[in-house]
C-alpha cells in the first residue's frame, strides 16, 4: 500500500484538527518574518539617513526647541520651521576647523493640492550643499531653476507635474528614492524659490517670525569639521551668541540610535526565542494528545502492511504540510501588516525605518518559512516515533 497521497488526505479529513495546528505555525511564521523585517528595517533606515545627512554637525536655532525636537532633524528627518540670520553661517564658516558649512532654509507646508498631509520645504544653496545635492543628483543631473521642486518619494506629485505651495505653482521635477524618514514627505528647492515661499507665506499670514527679508535668513547650518575637529568645534560653536544656538553631534546621536537599535533587535530577538519555545511545546503537546486519539487509526495501517518506517513518515509529512501552509500565511499576514504600515511603525517606534528592497523581502520570507518547516516536523518528530513504535496487537484489543 502507498502512502504518498496519504498525509494529505489525512488532514483534508480532519480541517479542525488541520486549522489549529495551521493556526499555530502561521503565528510562528508571523513573528519571525516580521521580526526580522522591522529589525532589517531600522539599520537600512539609519544608515539611509547616515547617508543623506552627511554632516559632523547640525545648528540649529535655540528656540527650535520650542517647536521641535532638533534631535529629530537627524534621527527621523523632520525639520519644523524656525530661522536665524544668515551672518550665523558666515560666522561658523569662518572658524577654524571648518571644511564645509552650508545652510539650509525650512518652510512646513499647509496641505498641500498633491497629498494628503502637510508637506515641508527645505531650500538649500546648491553652491555650497554637501547633504542633499548628491541625493538629488541621483536623480536630477540639472540645475534647479526657480519655482522649480524635487519631490520625495512619498510626495504624490509625478514628474513635471505644479504643485501649489501658499498658493505659488511649483515644477515638480524629479523624484527621489526612499529614506524611510520625514524627509520623504519634503519637497527641495533652492535658496531663490525658498524666498519666494516664505514671501508667499507670510502674505497668507502664516507666523513665521522672520524679520526684515526672508533672504537674509537659515533654519539649519550643515557643518563638515576638519579632521578632528568636530567636538572642540562643537563647543566653540555652542559658545557663540546673537543668536543662541543648539548644535546637534551627529555622531553621538547615531552611537545612541545605535545603542538603541541593538536594545530593539535585543529584544525581538528574544520575544521570538520565546515564541518559538512556546510554539514548539504547544506542537508536541498538540502532536502527543493528537497521537493518543490516532492509535488505532495507525494500528489499522499497521495491519494493512505499512512499516514501522511508513507510518512515522505520514505522520512527519503531515507536520512538514501543515507547516509549509501555516508558514505561508503567518508571511503572507506579515507582509499585509508591514506593506501598508510602515509608516505608522516609523512614527511609533520613533527612529528611521526603511523597508528592504524586494530582494531582501523575498530572502526574508524563504528563510522564515524554511524555519518554520523544520519546527513543524521536529515538534512531530516524539510521536511519530511512539505511533510507529506500539504495538498494533494491543491498541486494537483496546477497543473491544
Amino acid at each position: 500500500m502507498t502512502t504518498r497521497k496519504l498525509p494529505m488526505r489525512n488532514l483534508v479529513r480532519h480541517p479542525g484538527r488541520t486549522a489549529s495546528l495551521t493556526a499555530l505555525i502561521a503565528f510562528l511564521a508571523l513573528s519571525l518574518f516580521a521580526g526580522s523585517v522591522i529589525v532589517v528595517s531600522l539599520n537600512s533606515g539609519l544608515h539611509s539617513l547616515e547617508n543623506r545627512l552627511g554632516a559632523d554637525l547640525i545648528v540649529v536655532p535655540a528656540t527650535s526647541r520650542g517647536k521641535i525636537d532638533p534631535e529629530k532633524i537627524y534621527l527621523q528627518g523632520t525639520t519644523g520651521y524656525y530661522y536665524m540670520s544668515a551672518s550665523k553661517l558666515e560666522e561658523i564658516r569662518s572658524m577654524e576647523g571648518v571644511a564645509q558649512a552650508s545652510g539650509q532654509v525650512f518652510l512646513a507646508s499647509l496641505r498641500a493640492d498633491c497629498c494628503s498631509m502637510p508637506i515641508q520645504v527645505i531650500g538649500f544653496d546648491p553652491e555650497t550643499d554637501f547633504t542633499i545635492r548628491p541625493w538629488i543628483g541621483e536623480r536630477l543631473k540639472t540645475d534647479l531653476g526657480k519655482m522649480e521642486v524635487v519631490a520625495g518619494s512619498r510626495v504624490s506629485a509625478g514628474v513635471n507635474e505644479i504643485i501649489r505651495i501658499y498658493g505659488q505653482p511649483c515644477l515638480v521635477t524629479a523624484r527621489l528614492d526612499e529614506s524611510g524618514t520625514g524627509l520623504d514627505t519634503a519637497v527641495y528647492c533652492n535658496m531663490e524659490t525658498i524666498a519666494e515661499l516664505l514671501s508667499a507665506a507670510r502674505e497668507m499670514n502664516h507666523e513665521l517670525k522672520i524679520d526684515g527679508d526672508p533672504a537674509g535668513v537659515v533654519s539649519a547650518i550643515y557643518v563638515k569639521a576638519a579632521p578632528g575637529e568636530a567636538e572642540r568645534l562643537a563647543g566653540k560653536i555652542s559658545q557663540t551668541r546673537s543668536p543662541k544656538v543648539t548644535v546637534i553631534r551627529t555622531r553621538t546621536v547615531t552611537s545612541d540610535v545605535e545603542r538603541s537599535l541593538d536594545g530593539v533587535a535585543h529584544t525581538i530577538a528574544v520575544l521570538i526565542v520565546c515564541v518559538w519555545l512556546l510554539d514548539l511545546v504547544l506542537l508536541t503537546a498538540a502532536f502527543l494528545l493528537l497521537g493518543g486519539e490516532r492509535r488505532r487509526e495507525f494500528a489499522v495501517l499497521r495491519m494493512l502492511g505499512i512499516s514501522r518506517r511508513g507510518l512515522a513518515g505520514v505522520a512527519l509529512k503531515e507536520a512538514a504540510l501543515v507547516s509549509f501552509f501555516g508558514g505561508l500565511i503567518g508571511i503572507f499576514l506579515g507582509l499585509l501588516i508591514l506593506l501598508p504600515f510602515s509608516g505608522l511603525i516609523e512614527q511609533t517606534l520613533g527612529l528611521p525605518f526603511l523597508r528592504p528592497e524586494w530582494p531582501v523581502m523575498l530572502a526574508l520570507c524563504v528563510s522564515s518559512l524554511a524555519a518554520v518547516c523544520l519546527v513543524g516536523p521536529a515538534a512531530a518528530l516524539i510521536p511519530a516515533r511512539k505511533l510507529s513504535r506500539a504495538d498494533t496487537g494491543v491498541i486494537m484489543r483496546e477497543g473491544t
